[in-house]
């Protein structure tokens, strides 16, 4: 029966999680396990998480010209909507790359924002900011960092953090421990659920990566940095309102069914919490 759990566990994340994020979904199904007899059971399932190894960032001398480096590696925060991070990826979408942009809050290291588009552009990462700026309903004394990419200093950019108030802070050059959740997160989203070989069209992109944002990563996919709870336990301590995205969601409803079938977890909560949807100004 245990090895079932493990097994619907492991399916669930599409074959990432390891024996840490094993232990916690199936503890979170009311059934006690530690980490060390998660990985004795995956080894004897012959279950292999798709983890890569970690690897050293460079570090770099020379400061920003356009904003110092506020953060400063500074990734705990007390509270929401104190600071933001936001970075761009690429995406195979069968005949060429599409250009994913995501905007996290620090606090429950999830991410508020994302866009995606066939262009690395400054209207990108703009999209990205203004949904999280809208569900997040315009928070005030807020920092955004991110890396010294040209889409990040452009103008355009800037205006549109000036006119939200927002003050910048941008990583030292070459330098990517200065933003590290976005590099951790980016590395998760990649090895974790898009494909080795990409998607076969970027419709197909955009919906895996929000199932992936709103579903797994947001409401399943336990998080190390952070004590061993499910983050919409954390967020609804806060009082918080969780307003997801509305698209389908197809793995999203693919996982509850696993887990409610096999991990038997408390119906309060994989049942939808008192939600509000907003419809953004832009199309993510």
């Amino acid at each position: 029966m245990l090895k079932e759990k493990v097994r619907a566990a492991f399916k669930v994340s599409e074959g990432s999680a390891g024996a840490r994020t094993i232990a916690a979904i199936v503890t979170q199904g009311g059934t006690s396990l530690s980490r060390y007899v998660a990985s004795n059971l995956m080894r004897e399932l012959a279950l292999l998480s798709r983890q890569q190894p970690k690897h050293h960032y460079k570090r770099a001398k020379q400061e920003s010209s356009v904003a110092p480096n506020l953060l400063a590696r500074q990734f705990k925060v007390s509270s929401p909507n104190k600071v933001w991070c936001g970075d761009i990826t690429y995406v195979w979408t069968g005949s060429r790359w599409a250009y994913l942009a995501v905007v996290m809050d620090l606090y429950a290291r999830k991410p508020v924002g994302w866009a995606m588009s066939l262009s690395p552009d400054s209207e990108l990462i703009s999209k990205a900011l203004i949904m999280a700026y809208e569900l997040r309903e315009k928070p005030k004394a807020l920092m955004f960092h991110s890396d010294q990419g040209s889409q990040y200093t452009s103008l355009k950019y800037r205006r549109l953090l000036w006119r939200y108030q927002i003050q910048q802070s941008m990583s030292r050059r070459g330098n990517c421990w200065d933003n590290a959740p976005m590099e951790r997160f980016f590395r998760s989203c990649k090895t974790e659920w898009i494909p080795e070989l990409g998607y076969r069209t970027f419709l197909e992109a955009k919906h895996a990566v929000t199932d992936y944002i709103v579903g797994y990563y947001s409401q399943i996919r336990r998080i190390s940095t952070i004590e061993c709870c499910h983050r919409i336990k954390r967020k609804s301590s806060t009082g918080e309102t969780i307003k997801p995205w509305p698209v389908l969601l197809d793995h999203y409803r693919t996982a509850l069914f696993y887990i409610r079938s096999a991990l038997w977890l408390p119906p309060a909560i994989w049942h939808k919490p008192r939600i509000e949807v907003i419809k953004p100004l832009h199309n993510p």
